[in-house]
């Protein structure tokens, strides 16, 4: 690498990103049922107000990075890497380790090992929803006035 400094710069901030794009970052349209928005296909989440993107906050204090060391590369400049897309894509644990976590919360809780859909991203009201915890319980049923269905209810999208 030509500076190994930049390089791990590079994979925090990719690996930030995708971890954003997979459980912060909602891009919300109104519909017919979402009238708020303003009219149907209107952009809703248009600026920082409405699309939240990773703060400092959101990272852990501790955040290991390490490169290979004394491994060439012939083909590339200095034996440099690509260090652009790989670590965005490996944020994306970060979506599926929550996923991980409510499946085994619903089978400790409810005895349940079944399949439920778990869209991207994984924002904190798609968790609460599909914990099928009491208040989520409560939520789903008052929408779709049947308690049954509320359990077996599969998210579409946006709340």
């Amino acid at each position: 690498s030509i500076n190994p400094a930049i390089d791990i710069g590079q994979i925090e901030g990719a690996f930030f990103q995708g971890m954003g794009w997979s459980t912060i970052e909602e891009i919300m349209y109104s519909d017919d049922d979402h009238t708020w928005c303003g009219k149907r296909s209107n952009l809703f989440t248009q600026g920082p107000g409405t699309y939240k993107i990773p703060a400092f906050n959101d990272h852990p204090e501790v955040f290991n990075v390490s490169l290979l060391e004394d491994v060439e590369n012939p083909i590339a400049v200095h034996s440099s890497k690509a260090i652009g897309e790989p670590p965005f894509f490996l944020g994306c644990s970060v979506f599926y380790a929550i996923k991980d976590a409510v499946g085994n919360y619903r089978k400790e809780v409810y005895g349940k090992d079944s399949y439920f859909e778990f869209r991207m991203p994984g924002t904190s009201e798609r968790i609460r929803m599909q914990l099928n915890d009491a208040i989520a319980m409560k939520a789903k049923t008052k929408m779709l006035g049947d308690e049954t269905a509320a359990e077996a209810y599969q998210t579409q999208g946006s709340y």
